[in-house]
């Protein structure tokens, strides 16, 4: 991708012209987006011109949509967001929380008038669930026919590769809900990934995991969690977070002057897209898991232990996919950086 020029504003001076910056691709551009330049974070709110616009319109109708994992697919999250990844969506938000009786009655109030209301209601507070705003070209439509018909039995015999008839139970318990409009998305995704939810993070027992940026645009997410939970470990906590170079120079300072790779590290999780947090807990987290993620370097990995996470997913040294807790005593700590500390600035 060839940037033409960027100007500051504040300082009323021009400090980019045109160069490439091959980290940004096309599918990155989109009205909405949240993209990384030279360290510095833009969000994409409207089209230069009418000419860009019409340019955008003709190749693709790129738009937005909200998922959300109900609490009865909580084993099968990974599965099904591998599902979502497969159809070409691009995770542009992710979020797990757990609804109060109250925010769920409000994330449906549009059906608020359906005799089962308070079926509804008491099944989608009773656990966690996980939201995800989705992009894609006819983004609404292409979700509504993968998930299928929204009576799992009906979805078993009309439809039974779609997401409910594959993980879906009922008419209720049906594994996952999706936008049927626009407006109902803005609705919907203002809504969960409002800044005055609360975490699920537990900040016990716990060690920290991040995906990085080259597993999410290469759409490895579902298949990571779905080993993730396969293994045995909970997951209690996980969101999308968007670094600055700050920001990931203060989480990972640590390893800076121990780890030879570490400026190329920060220039990855601060500009090669967002990364998702994960509170991961178990008994012996930190060393469990550091295990089954493997070593550092994904060559060695593979040769050590070919099924641990960078040995599947690691691309070298810096793109080695996963970062883990390394010390026992960090565990807690490493959590409450992104689900206490960074979810507190939002504010």
């Amino acid at each position: 991708m060839t940037i033409s020029f960027q100007f500051d504003v504040k300082n009323k001076r021009l400090f980019l012209k045109r160069t490439r910056y091959p980290q940004i691709n096309e599918d990155d551009l989109y009205v909405g987006s949240t993209v990384t330049i030279f360290s510095r974070q833009y969000k994409i709110s409207d089209y230069a011109d009418d000419f860009t616009r019409k340019a955008f319109d003709q190749q693709h109708h790129v738009e937005k949509t909200f998922s959300m994992i109900k609490p009865d697919a909580y084993t099968n999250i990974g599965k099904i967001i591998q599902i979502i990844e497969q159809s070409g969506f691009k995770i542009s938000n992710l979020r797990m929380l757990k609804l109060s009786q109250q925010e769920a009655f409000d994330l449906y109030a549009d059906k608020r008038n359906n005799p089962f209301i308070n079926d509804l209601i008491n099944f989608i507070s009773s656990d966690m669930a996980v939201g995800l705003e989705l992009v894609r070209e006819n983004s609404i439509s292409i979700l509504q026919q993968i998930m299928g018909p929204s009576n799992s039995l009906m979805a078993k015999n009309q439809s039974p590769n779609s997401i409910r008839g594959t993980f879906g139970k009922d008419s209720l318990r049906n594994a996952i809900h999706g936008s049927e409009n626009p407006e109902q998305y803005k609705r919907e995704q203002n809504f969960f990934f409002s800044n005055q939810r609360k975490t699920t993070a537990v900040l016990n027992n716990c060690t920290c995991c991040v995906i990085k940026p080259h597993a999410i645009s290469n759409r490895q997410v579902g298949k990571i969690l779905d080993l993730i939970l396969g293994e045995g470990f909970e997951i209690s906590a996980m969101e999308m977070f968007y670094l600055d170079k700050q920001t990931a120079e203060e989480y990972f300072e640590i390893y800076k002057g121990v780890m030879p790779e570490y400026s190329q590290m920060i220039e990855h999780v601060s500009s090669g897209g967002p990364i998702i947090a994960l509170e991961i807990r178990q008994d012996n987290a930190v060393q469990l898991f550091r295990k089954f993620c493997g070593p550092h370097d994904p060559d060695q990995a593979r040769e050590l232990n070919p099924n641990s996470l960078r040995a599947k997913f690691g691309m070298d040294k810096i793109r080695n996919a996963i970062h883990c807790t390394d010390l026992v005593e960090d565990g807690v700590l490493e959590c409450e950086y992104f689900f206490s500390i960074l979810q507190h600035s939002k504010k």
